[in-house]
């Protein structure tokens, strides 16, 4: 894993929105067309600004992949994933070729159909955060690092159900849905590359636990560790609590 440490969001969403459009542009030229997977929330909105307005991704070229969504929650809601990634990047940067997640459907025909569809090819980038409890998408500790499944229904944890009241989705957890459909650990570890974006100092205690700590179920992210080619981003908040000699590059 490559440690990338800048000192600010900003400056952090600059780069990493440069090495995803890098990526991108590679995957074009070698395979005519690009496929991406995204996540969503707060901490990806700098980032997701960024790499939209880059002029040189051919974004005609790019099909884009839902990393997880809220089970029963309509896409309307301010909350749902599918809103936001059409609002924040398929909008934004005219993505023709997409696939959401209905969490409005069937859970498992939906994981069925999604999982048929991204099985057929890996993806080249996959664009991921670390939750606040070390998630990786919607895969709660303790996360199944096993199963085969592309997509799998998953249920959410209160410290998951919390963050998302803390970053201003939901008035209360009362409102947070308690099961979401989220891409599962091993497929996301299929992508060729993955891009973590993981700004702010709520995410300090997550990113040592995952870089700091044993590679486990308990700390979902910290399978990132033993894929080839993840870079990690980080801020100079979200690195304050890591207290080993890591091979960081500081900016």
């Amino acid at each position: 894993m490559r440690i990338c440490v800048f000192p600010d969001r900003l400056a952090l969403a600059r780069a990493a929105a440069h090495e995803a459009a890098s990526r991108i542009r590679a995957a074009v030229g070698a395979h005519g067309y690009a496929r991406i997977v995204a996540a969503t929330g707060t901490s990806q909105i700098a980032f997701l600004d960024r790499l939209t307005r880059d002029a040189d991704v051919d974004w005609s070229k790019v099909e884009l992949f839902h990393l997880d969504e809220y089970v029963g929650l309509p896409d309307d809601h301010p909350a749902s994933f599918r809103r936001y990634l059409r609002e924040r990047l398929i909008q934004a940067a005219g993505i023709a070729r997409f696939e959401l997640i209905d969490g409005s459907g069937d859970p498992d025909v939906v994981c069925e159909e999604l999982g048929r569809k991204l099985a057929a090819r890996p993806a080249d980038v996959a664009f991921v955060g670390i939750g606040e409890n070390g998630h990786l998408a919607f895969n709660d500790p303790p996360a199944d690092f096993d199963t085969e499944q592309p997509y799998l229904v998953a249920r959410l944890d209160e410290a998951c159900r919390r963050q998302q009241v803390g970053e201003g989705w939901f008035a209360s957890i009362d409102e947070v849905p308690e099961r979401a459909i989220t891409m599962s650990i091993r497929q996301i570890l299929k992508a060729r590359a993955i891009v973590a974006v993981v700004p702010e100092s709520r995410k300090a205690p997550a990113v040592r636990l995952c870089l700091e700590g044993d590679v486990s179920p308990m700390a979902p992210a910290s399978i990132l560790r033993t894929h080839e080619d993840t870079t990690l981003f980080l801020d100079t908040e979200s690195a304050a609590l890591l207290t080993r000699e890591h091979s960081a590059e500081r900016m």
